[in-house]
Order: structure tokens, then C-alpha cells, then sequence
């Protein structure tokens, strides 16, 4: 046997041994309720991989309750939590108590650097106390006319080719229109940069981030699942070095985003600094941060490569999930032409309270004055959060406090569950965001409603931003620190295209899948292979 082979083999030897010593000596969790392994190899990571995004959470959390064991590669203990109790001990009380797993961590470093998203403890806090004064609800709402012109800008296209068409109706692919919107809002917004993707301009860097996350992470098929489970027996070096080199359709489309990014990204920057040191203002949020890295101590400003990151940062959470979002939002629009037609009034009745004061545009305090615009937001946002589950690991022995009992496979009943250090925990967005104690018998119903009748959701615990009862733009120290961005930048289209259009359903729409591809992306059942897509038949609004 070749030298390198019998090293190969005993470092994995090595890898297995370590863990099941670990396995062995800690606390154990294997009491917890949960489903049988399919196999030792990959446990059930078939079954949670591969389902619709939600799908299998919906599953065990009605079979199992709101904490469930499950298998990872080789054996592995891990939890799928939906209690509200435990979410808000995890996001709020034990903060960087629950870390991000080091393969987590490692993603992350290969789609946007060392950013926030990669970053943890001190390092976190660092990157966040820069970047937080460029998020703010001012620096947000200064924004809101630069989303308006563009999506005023997708408008005009739109009544364009309908106007054109013999039907006066078109079948648009609404997330490829939407993806093409957001990200010249974003890249205008953040960067000060034109994309000019919806005049069809061809950009190398909006090319790179076109249906990212399909690309990379979508459609895994059983041999990806078994790739995957004995990558963990690689060691990290190598692990990390072949993901760099390997040839591989999903990691050249994270390695070509990540060069044509970082590219892209370091010229920005030098021209922004340039210009801040001449004394010229820009409230881009590229700015804004470059400007607030030079009024912190050297020791603790951003280095030049952690700026660059931010960026790549901003135009995944910023295009791909703004756009997703919203095709799910006009999904069920089309789905309930009802509410279609009651947001409308209430658009077209705050736009003429606008002309009467002698204004053109909606204001963001327009906007928040809109009792079922924010109540359509919300139950946009519960009901399809696109980041549907997060990863942590424990830090440390803790213990989860639980919302109400559970029982055990053995029979007992507990009121708090003991978690090991290392233990992987994966909160469900999905799960809690449908969590029938919190929101409701109904809560597998689209219903803005609910937000607007007392009584309906249960103020049970506060685990989120936004609204404390949601879970969308996640919670505490890691919350989603673009939230107040995303939410005016989805208002801004809701309004503008509620207001000018009709939606209707498609055959195809009837077939819609919810993709688990890092962000919940719609996909045609049985046309997975076109990539993300939701075609809606649209027509001007009467």
C-alpha cells in the first residue's frame, strides 16, 4: 500500500476514534426523541437534505415535538429545535455561547471571505460595531427612493411588453426579472455601482452571483450526500485545499464569485477612499462603512480583505434573498387575488393622501403607515422565510430551557434538556415560523389577517428583530444586520408593483417547490434542471 494511502487512512482512523472517544465521554442525548438513522454513514441527512425546504421539519416536529434528535455523518448526534424557549435561549441569552461549526465557518470563509457572516466572538463584535452605524433605521430609510426608481424602472419594462403583447398579458419568470431589479438596487445602494441588469447589459460580476445559490447548493443528489459525510474525515487543511483546487461544478461557481468579487470589490474601495480623503460624501452603505472603519482605533478597524468580504456579503443577502422574497410574496398574491386587490386599495388610497400633500413618492414612514402592507410583509416573511435554518454548535455543557414538556423515548418527562459542548444544534426557521403555539391552529395558512386581529399570536417569547415573534432575519448578537435594508427594499416593490399590476397563476406555479439551496428559492417540480424560476401570468392592473 502506498505511503500516502496508509497516512490517508490512518489520520481518517484517527478522525473516527477521536470522535467516538468524545461521543463516549460527554453528555449523552440519545434519549431525545427523533427518527432512525437510514445508515451509519450518512444517518438522515438523505431524508433533511434532499426534502422540500420545511418539508421535514413539518414532519418532526408534528411526530417527534419541538425537540428532535436526529443522525449527521458517521454516527453524530444532532438537534433540530422549534421551541421557543430554547430558539430564544440560543439567539438572545447564550449570544456566542453557540457558535458556528467550523465546517459552517469554512463555507462561509469560501462564499464571502472573512466577513461577519465567518466571523465569531471578539472578531464578530468587532465587525459589527464598524458595520452597524451603516444599518441604521436613518441610513435605511435615505435609501427608499433609490428602490423606488428601480423598481419603477421593472414597471416600465413590464408595461412595456404587456402594452406590446396581443393579450395585453404576459407569462413573466417573475424571479429572473426580480433578481435582475435587486441586485442593481443593491449594487447602486451599496456600492454606488451600475449592474444595469434589467437594460441586459452584460456584467462579469452579476453574471457571478446569477442564481448563486442554486448553483452551488441546490438539487443534492445521494452521491453529494456521501461526498459530503466523508469530507468530515478529512482534516481541515486538506479539506480546505481541495475545495480551492478540486475540480468541481459546485465549487467553481463559489471560487469564480469569490475572484470576480474580491476584484470588483478592492477597486471600489480604493476609488471610496480615495474620495473620502478628498472630502466628498457618498451614503452608499460601501462608503459608509470605508468612512466609519477611519474612526476606529487601528487595532480595531476592518482589514482591507474583511472589507472586501463585507461586500461579497452584501450580494448574496442582498440580491438573491431580496429577489427570492419577493417572488414568494407575488406567489401568493396570485394564489389570493382577495388580498391582491385589498392591498391595492390601500396602496392607491395612501398615494393619494400622498398627492394631496404635495408629494410624489412613498416615504419609508408612508410605508410603515400602511397597517396591511406591514401585515402582508410579516406573513410573507413567516410563511416563506428564505434562510430557513441556521447551524450553531455549543460552546460549552449548557442546558436548554424548553417553552413546555417533552417527553423522551424512554418515557420520562423533562422540562430542560442537558446539550454537550460540540453538539450541533439547527434551529428551524421554518418550523418555528409555523410554530402552532405562537402563531396559531392555522398556522400552515397564509393569512396576513392574523397579524391584524388581537389574540392571534401568542407573545410567548421574543426570539427575533423586526417583529420579537419572527424568526426571519434570525435573533441577537447574529441577527441579520441588513433587516431594516431588506424590509424596505420588499415594500418598495410590493408597492410599486401591487399598485401598477395583476398577478395571476401559471400552470406551472401550481407545481411550485420550495429549493433548499442555502436560501428557500422556487423551483417547477419536475423542471428542477431549468434552475430557480416561478413564471406568473401578469397584466395591468385595473
Amino acid at each position: 500500500m502506498p505511503l500516502a494511502l496508509l497516512l490517508l487512512v490512518a489520520v481518517g482512523l484517527a478522525v473516527v476514534l477521536r470522535q467516538l472517544h468524545r461521543r463516549l465521554t460527554r453528555i449523552s442525548i440519545s434519549d431525545l426523541p427523533g427518527p432512525q438513522p437510514e445508515s451509519f454513514l450518512t444517518g438522515n441527512l438523505r431524508q433533511y437534505l434532499q426534502s422540500q425546504a420545511g418539508e421535514i421539519d413539518f414532519e418532526w416536529q408534528e411526530t417527534y415535538g419541538d425537540l428532535v434528535r436526529f443522525k449527521g455523518p458517521l454516527g453524530e448526534d444532532r438537534i433540530l429545535v422549534f421551541d421557543p424557549k430554547a430558539l430564544q435561549y440560543i439567539f438572545r441569552t447564550g449570544g456566542y455561547n453557540f457558535i458556528k461549526p467550523k465546517e459552517r465557518r469554512d463555507l462561509s470563509l469560501l462564499i464571502s471571505g472573512p466577513g461577519i457572516v465567518w466571523a465569531d466572538g471578539p472578531d464578530h463584535r468587532r465587525h459589527r460595531k464598524i458595520m452597524t452605524p451603516a444599518f441604521s433605521t436613518k441610513e435605511a430609510k435615505a435609501l427608499v427612493p433609490l428602490f423606488l426608481h428601480f423598481s419603477s424602472k421593472l414597471s416600465h419594462k413590464w408595461k412595456d411588453i404587456i402594452s406590446a403583447s396581443n393579450e395585453q398579458a404576459v407569462v413573466f419568470d417573475t424571479l429572473s426579472w426580480l433578481s435582475r431589479a435587486t441586485l442593481d438596487a443593491i449594487g447602486a445602494a451599496a456600492f454606488d455601482y451600475q449592474f444595469e441588469r434589467l437594460d441586459g447589459k452584460a456584467n462579469e460580476l452579476g453574471d457571478a452571483y446569477s442564481s448563486f445559490c442554486l448553483h452551488a447548493f441546490g438539487r443534492l443528489s445521494e452521491g453529494d450526500i456521501v461526498k459530503q459525510a466523508l469530507t468530515q474525515l478529512i482534516p481541515r487543511p486538506i479539506r480546505m485545499l481541495m475545495a480551492k483546487c478540486r475540480p468541481n461544478r459546485r465549487m467553481e461557481v463559489l471560487r469564480v464569485a469569490a475572484t470576480v468579487g474580491s476584484k470588483v470589490a478592492k477597486v471600489l474601495i480604493e476609488e471610496k477612499s480615495e474620495a473620502i480623503l478628498e472630502g466628498k460624501k457618498s451614503r452608499d452603505i460601501m462608503s459608509l462603512l470605508i468612512r466609519a472603519n477611519y474612526s476606529e482605533d487601528d487595532r480595531t478597524r476592518l482589514s482591507e480583505e474583511e472589507m472586501i468580504s463585507q461586500m461579497r456579503t452584501i450580494l448574496v443577502a442582498g440580491g438573491e434573498s431580496t429577489a427570492t422574497s419577493l417572488t414568494w410574496f407575488l406567489l401568493e398574491m396570485a394564489k389570493h387575488p382577495e388580498m391582491q386587490t385589498k392591498l391595492r386599495e390601500e396602496i392607491r388610497q395612501k398615494r393619494r393622501e400622498i398627492e394631496t400633500r404635495g408629494d410624489s413618492e412613498f416615504t419609508a414612514n408612508d410605508m410603515e403607515a400602511m397597517p396591511y402592507l406591514v401585515a402582508v410583509t410579516k406573513e410573507t416573511l413567516r410563511f416563506h422565510p428564505v434562510s430557513y435554518t441556521t447551524v450553531r454548535e455549543a460552546a460549552r455543557d449548557d442546558v436548554l430551557p424548553l417553552s413546555k414538556p417533552i417527553f423522551t423515548a424512554s418515557g420520562k418527562t423533562i422540562t430542560e434538556v442537558p446539550i454537550p459542548k460540540g453538539l450541533k444544534i439547527f434551529t428551524s426557521i421554518n418550523g418555528y415560523n409555523r410554530h402552532k403555539d405562537v402563531f396559531g391552529a392555522d398556522s400552515h395558512v397564509y393569512d396576513p389577517e392574523r397579524w391584524l386581529t388581537p389574540g392571534r399570536i401568542e407573545k410567548c417569547a421574543s426570539v427575533g428583530v423586526f417583529d420579537g415573534s419572527l424568526l426571519s432575519f434570525a435573533g441577537g448578537v447574529r441577527s441579520c444586520i441588513g433587516w431594516r435594508f431588506a424590509l424596505l427594499e420588499l415594500q418598495s416593490f410590493f408597492v410599486e408593483l401591487i399598485d401598477k399590476f395583476e398577478f395571476s397563476l401559471t400552470p406551472e406555479a401550481l407545481q411550485v417547490r420550495r429549493e433548499a439551496c442555502m436560501v428557500m428559492s422556487p423551483t417547477i417540480e419536475g423542471q428542477t434542471d431549468k434552475g430557480s424560476q416561478l413564471p406568473l401570468l401578469v397584466k395591468i392592473a385595473p
